[in-house]
């Protein structure tokens, strides 16, 4: 038994990854269908199961570069530790991904509030990516949790996620501050923090414009944003997370590439997770960019929004392994 699994004897481990099993089923009944099988079925350990490997996790959307380092490190175990049944992989795997993920790394995915004032919070991502309803969703959980909430319309490019966002402001009960389409989304965040630290608020959530047509712009707007965040507050914003859709895969590695480069990302909102066969995303993300993800949605409820857990995840890709 690999080390990993070790974490899931006890019932109340699996209760709580029990959602992830639901939410990755399609992934683990899709491209990652056959890997139990490949694994049973095989009489040795050779290239053509290696091969075999690489296929079934590149299918899942783990990305060829991060899949070829995957299987290079798989090789030197098998070597390393005389690895001679193909069933064997089963616990290696599991551990590996594990490793490839953390990276020997303490990874704290919880928000970093600031305890001494307003805490702002940045969303960028391209349309269409789920970015205005993650918004909501993250503010009925920070309100969930004790802590006065806003929301901020900065993408003013948008009527329709200015009105979207006011909804959500609606269903959850939280204050938003908007202007009319078209505004310079700068005065809006300005009005937002003078607002929000007049009104005493713990969290400043701010939604922001997702065109990527012109790279330079984009990097403009942002780095204005975040002067007028700097000034106002007095501090540099304390989370900026990246809304990727997970069903549009390796784009949403690109998606990331781009905004990476452009402003600093602090984590990654994946969402639709439950709805692709592509939820190996993750583990590229993270190997290409090093960073984290801190949500994952899952489902349409207000309350599907997860705070990303690295063993609930490796669980639901592998759920099979563990029955």
């Amino acid at each position: 038994m690999g080390l990993f699994q070790n974490l899931f004897q006890s019932k109340e481990k699996k209760l709580k990854a029990e959602k992830f099993k639901i939410g990755m089923m399609k992934t683990r009944k899709g491209p990652l269908s056959s890997l139990k099988d490949v694994l049973t079925n095989s009489k040795k350990i050779d290239d053509d199961l290696f091969l075999k490997l690489e296929e079934i996790f590149i299918m899942a959307d783990i990305g060829v570069d991060t899949v070829v380092e995957f299987i290079e490190n798989l090789r030197e175990a098998v070597k390393r530790e005389k690895i001679e049944k193909p069933i064997q992989l089963e616990n290696k795997i599991v551990d590996k991904m594990f490793e490839l993920y953390l990276k020997d790394e303490i990874i704290n995915t919880n928000i970093r509030y600031n305890h001494d004032g307003l805490t702002v919070i940045l969303f960028v991502g391209v349309n269409g990516t789920g970015k205005t309803t993650s918004i909501g969703k993250l503010a009925y959980k920070i309100k969930a949790e004790g802590k006065s909430v806003m929301l901020a319309a900065g993408d003013t490019f948008r009527a329709g996620a200015i009105n979207q966002l006011k909804v959500f402001g609606e269903r959850v009960d939280v204050p938003v501050v908007a202007k009319e389409a078209g505004s310079d989304p700068s005065s809006v965040i300005f009005d937002a923090i003078r607002k929000a630290k007049e009104e005493h608020t713990d969290v400043l959530l701010i939604d922001t414009a997702g065109r990527l047509q012109n790279k330079v712009n984009l990097m403009n707007e942002l780095n204005k944003i975040n002067r007028i965040i700097k000034r106002e507050i007095n501090a540099e914003v304390y989370e900026t997370y990246l809304v990727i859709d997970a069903t549009t895969g390796q784009n949403g590695l690109s998606q990331a590439k781009i905004f990476s480069e452009v402003t600093d990302i602090t984590g990654i909102i994946l969402t639709k997770l439950d709805g692709t066969a592509k939820g190996g995303i993750v583990l590229a993300i993270r190997n290409k960019l090093g960073i984290p993800i801190s949500f994952v949605g899952m489902g349409e409820k207000i309350t599907d929004l997860e705070y990303f857990d690295i063993e609930d995840y490796i669980y639901g890709l592998f759920a099979d392994f563990f029955e």
